[in-house]
């Protein structure tokens, strides 16, 4: 048996760039952020991810891409 107890999680913004289309929203603009996050477990770092997420410029709305 493997029991895991995450700590922290911690999230940081690596990189921005404009994303094509427009938020349905608004109308404003799209961009997308590298987002990587950081478990930790008992203040030694676990697992590392890196993530891509949508957010709309005018509104800060998160937008899920289908």
């Amino acid at each position: 048996m493997c029991l895991v107890f995450v700590c922290d999680e911690e999230e940081r913004v690596v990189g921005r760039q404009p994303a094509p289309g427009a938020c349905p929203y608004c109308g404003g603009m799209v961009q997308a952020m590298d987002i990587e996050s950081q478990w930790r477990f008992c203040f030694l770092p676990f697992y590392f991810r890196t993530k891509k997420k949508f957010y709309c410029t005018i509104c800060a709305r998160r937008l899920v891409v289908h």
